[in-house]
């Protein structure tokens, strides 16, 4: 009961936090080009018009919009995000669960690609541990190519070396 309770809260939350991402994003939808050029080019003349993206944005936002009401309410919002949630989710499953028990371990967890990798670029001078200063630098490098836009804790409109 307490694992259901856990996963209950986990996705409550995520949802919000997705939603607040549609919403920044400007329109419902996935992260990035989920489409197909195919599917953009709604009249299959090989390119794709400022009509067809527009009527693309359109059509996700009447998908979004389950009452019709040309508003995307909180309720809307939240069940979108759910769903975008609730595929990640899925996804990082079938990706992580290395013995197929359905469910993820704390050391399946900890075995990301990257966390290691990452740990080892920040830690510049191979300290075993990251400094401030090490750990600024590596922050205004992510800033620099372009991962690190409107993150928590960055200033709206913060100049950094890229701007």
């Amino acid at each position: 009961m307490k694992k259901a309770a856990f996963i209950a809260v986990i996705v409550s939350s995520a949802s919000i936090i997705a939603a607040g991402a549609v919403l920044a994003k400007g329109g419902p939808g996935r992260h990035g080009m989920s489409m197909s050029f195919e599917e953009i080019d709604t009249d299959g003349n090989g390119e794709v018009t400022q009509a067809e993206m527009e009527a693309m944005k359109a059509a996700r936002f009447s998908a979004v919009d389950t009452n019709g009401d040309g508003v995307l309410s909180l309720e809307e919002l939240t069940a979108q995000g759910a769903k975008e949630v609730a595929a990640h989710a899925e996804r990082m499953l079938e990706k992580r669960d290395a013995n197929g028990d359905g469910v993820l371990s704390q050391d399946e967890l900890s075995k990301q690609r990257r966390s290691g990798k990452m740990f080892d670029r920040m830690d510049a001078d191979n300290s075993g541990s990251i400094s401030k200063e090490e750990f600024e630098e590596a922050r205004n490098h992510m800033r620099q190519r372009g991962h690190g836009k409107h993150r928590p804790g960055q200033k709206p409109g913060a100049e950094t070396e890229q701007n």
